[in-house]
């Protein structure tokens, strides 16, 4: 599909340094398991052309499936996933006729659960870096669920808190659309959201109080440890527009201690 066809995603200066640390933390992922001669996945879920427009410049920017394909030593392989046809044909043609990479058109959280996940059984001695970038609340709990249980995955995820708030953590809850509840009931795992976002003890003209971003956030950190079973779980980095806003929480979860260090330390720089 030629490029015409193809509507290119604008990233703002947050994505550019959220790719940034993805590309860091692979690097060093590469090179710890290379060494330890285990054999190493990279997984992009939501992973769009591979190619960004910079809204500062105008500029093309290499995306996340550029930036893994250039990582030194390479991954054993490489999956790349995307409800866009057309985004996944411009991937594969980009990609050229690699045989360790493998582009699938798609929901992801079925082609996770259904065809990657089960490639990554603790037994297996095969291990992967797995980022999940949503499109709004698009990612199922199931997916994140699993990635923890079955120990052999770190994970980026993108929590997408802005949108969140457009669309469901109103002040009035009670206005909220009964299909955009059912959304992040799916995204979340469960209404335990409910709790987490609103005050049971500040409720103005019964109406109860919403709590912060930041305090969501940490419930959802809370959750990767206590519910998905990820043992290492750094306070998420917000990501914030030209305004200040936070856009969205960069999450790391890991099972090994020292991915949750070098991760700190990259957030921290």
């Amino acid at each position: 599909m030629s490029e015409a066809f193809l509507e290119f995603d604008e990233i703002g200066y947050w994505s550019e340094i959220n790719l940034e640390i993805v590309r860091d933390y692979a690097s060093a992922y590469s090179r710890i398991l290379n060494s330890k001669k285990l054999p190493h996945i990279y997984i992009d879920a939501f992973s769009g052309a591979g190619t960004h427009i910079a809204k500062s410049t105008g500029q093309f920017v290499p995306g996340s499936p550029t930036n893994a394909l250039n990582v030194q030593p390479p991954f054993r392989e490489y999956h790349f996933i995307d409800m866009d046809t057309a985004k996944a044909d411009y991937l594969r043609k980009s990609a050229g006729e690699r045989p360790d990479v493998h582009i699938y058109s798609g929901d992801c959280n079925d082609v996770l659960i259904d065809q990657i996940f089960p490639t990554l059984k603790f037994e297996s001695y095969r291990r992967a870096l797995c980022l999940l970038d949503p499109y709004g609340l698009n990612l199922k709990w199931q997916v994140v669920l699993h990635a923890g249980q079955l120990g052999t995955i770190d994970m980026f995820l993108n929590f997408p808190v802005m949108g969140m708030n457009r669309n469901v953590l109103w002040k009035n809850p009670d206005k909220v659309a009964p299909a955009q509840i059912t959304r992040f009931n799916q995204f979340w795992g469960d209404s335990s959201w409910e709790q987490a976002a609103y005050s049971t003890t500040g409720i103005l003209f019964g109406i109860p109080q919403k709590e912060s971003n930041e305090s969501i956030a940490i419930a959802f950190q809370k959750r990767l440890v206590d519910v998905a079973g990820f043992k290492h779980v750094p306070t998420p980095l917000p990501m914030r527009n030209s305004t200040g806003a936070t856009v969205y929480y960069l999450f790391f979860a890991s099972q090994v201690g020292v991915a949750g260090n070098i991760v700190t330390d990259i957030f921290e720089k």
